[in-house]
Order: C-alpha cells, then sequence, then structure tokens
C-alpha cells in the first residue's frame, strides 16, 4: 500500500490551511532550535577550550613548584568538572579521533608546549574520555584525566516554554486561517440561501479589500439575475398577453367555421398553443419566485375545499383523513402545487387519493396517490425537467406540455418545501410534498 492510498487530503480549505501553517511552523520551529542550540553548544566549547587551556597551565604550573609531599593534596582543589589531575601515568589507550576530544586535546598541548611534552591518548569505553601525560620538572609523571561536556546543559524549563510557545502560534494559525476562510464561507452560504425567489442574504461587504470586492461583486451579481428575471418573467407576460388577442380572434373564426375534421383539429391546435403559453408564463412566474406573503393556512381545510371542488366537478379525488394541521405557507402556491399533482394522478390514475400527516418539528406531509403505471425509477427525478415528457406523442391532452411537475418543484422550492416521487409497490405513483416545520410558524390546530 502506497503512502498516496493511506493519506486522504482535507477536503475543507479551513483545515488544509491549518495543516500546511501548523506543520511549516513546527518544522521552522525545530530548525530554529537546532541552529540556536547548536551555535550555542560552538560557542560554549570554544570558551570552555581557551578557559581549560588556561586553568591546566596555571595548575600544572602550581604542582611543578609545590614540594612532592604537599602535591597530593592539591589534586582535589585543582579537579574541576570536566578534569581531574592523577599523580601516575594514568591508562594507556588508542590516539583521540573523536572531534570534541580532539579540540580540547590540542587546546591543552598547545598550553604546556613551551614547558612541557605532552602525549595524549583515548579512554576505551567513553566516546570524548581521553587522557593528557606528562612528565614534572623533578621527573614525577602527571595525568590529566578528561571527560568534555559538549555543551551547557538545557534549563529543565525550557520544553515547557517551547510547548507554550507552539501552542501560541497555533493559536495564531488557527485566528489567521479563521479569518481568510471566513469571507469564503459567508459566500458559500449566501449562495446555497439564494433560492428560486433569488432573495438571498447579502454578503457583508467589510473586511480586506479583496474580501469587499468579491462581496461586492456577488451581491450585484445577484441584483443583476434579479433583474434579467424580472425582464424575462414582464417580456413572457407581454408575449402571453399579445398571444392571447389574435388566438382568441382564430377561434372566433372557427367557431364560426363548418364543423369538419379539419376544423376540430384547427380548434385543438389553438387550445394546446393558449395552454402552452399560459404554462411558460406559470413556469417563469415560478422561478422568479412569488410575491404571495406565507401565511398560516389550516391545511386540512385547504385539502377538504380542494377535494369539494373536485367532487362537484365529478372527479374521484378523496382525502384519506381529517387531521387538524397549521402550516405557514403560501396558500395559492400551495394549493396549485397539489391541484397539479391532483390532475397527474387523475390523467394516469383516473383517481386520486390525498393524505396528510403532520411532522414532529412542526411541518407537515402531504402524499398524492394514483393507481395508474407509475413511472421509472431512473426517471422519478428527470420529470421535475421543464418540457420533459414520458408520454412522447404529440398529443398534449395524454402528454401534456411537459411543465406542470417543473412548476410544482419550483413553488415547492419558493415555500422552503420538498418534492419528491415514488412507486408504490401494489402500483401507482406517490408525490411527497414536505413542508418545513417553522418553531414558531407551524401549530397544532385543536
Amino acid at each position: 500500500m502506497t503512502l498516496g492510498s493511506r493519506w486522504h487530503w482535507p477536503r475543507s480549505l479551513f483545515v488544509r490551511l491549518a495543516v500546511i501553517f501548523c506543520v511549516g511552523l513546527a518544522v521552522a520551529q525545530a530548525i530554529s532550535f537546532w541552529i540556536a542550540v547548536t551555535e550555542r553548544d560552538e560557542a560554549t566549547v570554544d570558551l570552555m577550550t581557551g578557559y581549560v587551556e588556561r586553568e591546566v597551565a596555571s595548575s600544572v604550573a602550581l604542582l611543578d613548584h609545590l614540594p612532592p609531599g604537599e602535591r597530593e593534596r592539591w589534586l582535589p582543589r585543582l579537579a574541576r568538572r570536566s578534569y581531574q589531575f592523577i599523580l601516575g601515568p594514568g591508562e594507556p589507550g588508542t590516539p583521540v579521533d573523536a572531534a570534541l576530544a580532539e579540540r580540547f586535546a590540542r587546546s591543552i598541548t598547545d598550553g604546556l608546549a613551551r614547558t612541557h611534552t605532552v602525549t595524549t591518548n583515548a579512554i576505551a569505553g567513553s566516546r570524548d574520555h581521553f587522557q593528557a601525560h606528562l612528565k614534572l620538572t623533578d621527573g614525577t609523571p602527571l595525568t590529566i584525566d578528561f571527560q568534555p561536556m559538549s555543551g551547557i546543559p538545557l534549563s529543565r524549563w525550557l520544553p515547557l516554554v517551547l510547548v507554550l510557545q507552539f501552542a501560541l502560534l497555533i493559536g495564531c494559525c488557527w485566528l489567521v486561517v479563521r479569518l481568510a476562510t471566513r469571507p469564503l464561507d459567508q459566500l458559500a452560504q449566501a449562495a446555497d440561501l439564494l433560492g428560486p425567489d433569488l432573495k438571498g442574504a447579502r454578503v457583508p461587504e467589510a473586511g480586506p479589500s479583496e474580501v469587499m470586492r468579491a462581496a461586492r461583486a456577488f451581491n450585484a451579481m445577484q441584483d443583476r439575475i434579479a433583474t434579467y428575471t424580472a425582464e424575462r418573467v414582464q417580456i413572457l407576460a407581454a408575449i402571453s398577453h399579445d398571444l392571447q388577442t389574435p388566438i382568441t380572434r382564430m377561434r372566433l373564426r372557427v367557431d364560426v367555421m363548418d364543423d369538419t375534421d379539419e376544423t376540430a383539429k384547427l380548434r385543438q391546435d389553438l387550445l394546446e398553443m393558449e395552454n402552452l403559453v399560459k404554462e411558460g408564463v406559470t413556469y417563469a412566474r415560478s422561478l422568479h419566485g412569488a410575491s404571495e406573503p406565507p401565511c398560516r393556512v389550516d391545511l386540512d381545510a385547504l385539502l377538504d375545499s380542494l377535494v369539494c371542488d373536485y367532487a362537484d366537478a365529478g372527479k374521484d379525488v378523496a382525502l384519506v383523513e381529517h387531521v387538524a394541521i397549521a402550516v405557514m405557507a403560501r396558500p395559492r402556491a400551495l394549493r396549485r402545487v397539489i391541484g397539479n399533482l391532483v390532475d397527474n394522478a387523475l390523467k394516469f390514475g383516473g383517481a386520486a387519493t390525498i393524505e396528510a400527516t403532520p411532522c414532529a418539528d412542526g411541518g407537515a406531509i402531504v402524499y398524492v396517490r394514483d393507481n395508474g403505471p407509475g413511472i421509472p425509477q431512473a426517471l422519478l427525478e428527470t420529470v421535475f425537467e421543464p418540457f420533459y415528457r414520458i408520454e412522447t406523442s404529440r398529443n398534449r391532452s395524454t402528454g401534456g406540455t411537459g411543465l406542470g411537475l417543473a412548476i410544482c418543484r419550483q413553488l415547492a422550492q419558493s415555500m422552503d418545501a420538498a418534492l419528491t416521487l415514488r412507486n408504490l409497490s401494489g402500483g401507482g405513483l406517490e408525490a411527497i410534498l414536505t413542508l418545513a416545520g417553522r418553531t414558531h410558524g407551524n401549530a397544532r390546530l385543536g
């Protein structure tokens, strides 16, 4: 298994920048610490070699002038942390080859070269342990046993300081990355809230100049899209209004013509043109968002009224159960959505059944079922696309305009509702309209 297959690069820009900054700062701090400690040790060794050279030369000169009987008593006084004096030939060994020991040996040799002949050798078992051998003026052998230190030991509080310093760097890194990515998060949230009504939240035009430019550009883009959509709706409305007059004149002329097959076909074509123009304008308006304000709606009363209207028209539409539910919605838009779903159920199933159930969050779910042939599973989402018809014939009476479900989906989204379709196990199709709950908007009636 390769490293690439085990490591997954974070998808969040915030996490990516935080990881890069933290790792970079940690590596930079480690390198800086290593350089500082190395330079500190080098300076310490240089200082110690000069100090040891002078101290050893002075101590050897003192021992050389002392009577032989008093030298043993002075040895502990002349000993230091890194070396001590031994009256004797010392231990034999190999030549000094360790870098630190070699530096100290050279320093001692240079300091005593004018008065004594000095030889050095390494001691087995320790890398930097060595001995320097010489003879005093009276021929007494003297050994200087060295165990040099590589540097000054680190303070015990230094690791705590390093941890606190790294924590401070991580905190600053997190703050910097957060400030850098927060405008992107706000921009993404504003884009997500830009729904069919084109009334998304405005991005605050504050912060650094680059962020202000991006926020200003996004807000201007929202305004331009809303303006273009409004102009499109106005153009379609004007076209619809202008087309109504010639279509009406043509229908009047057809009505005074003799009843023939051609006349019937022409009358049917005119009816299709009129329906298509109306559906197109309705779909465009649903895209632009309804100007109807939301209000508290008695869902049971609305469904009962809708069922009664269909019953008066001789349609087989039934309400399964009366459940008192109040929702916040746009009444006309909600009635249009459910009406379109019922019309589809009647067209393809001959009958429709409506059922409403409350949700735990205060919303409601409306089910519209039929006993028709259903829709292929792969097309359950495709049918919401504008002008898409499963019925491939050009007969509008069976295939429709292909805008009914598209209008339903757009109107549902304008109400913060969700509309989905699913095939029933026993045959038929079920449309599910989920009305979002609002803490202070929806309530149970009764």
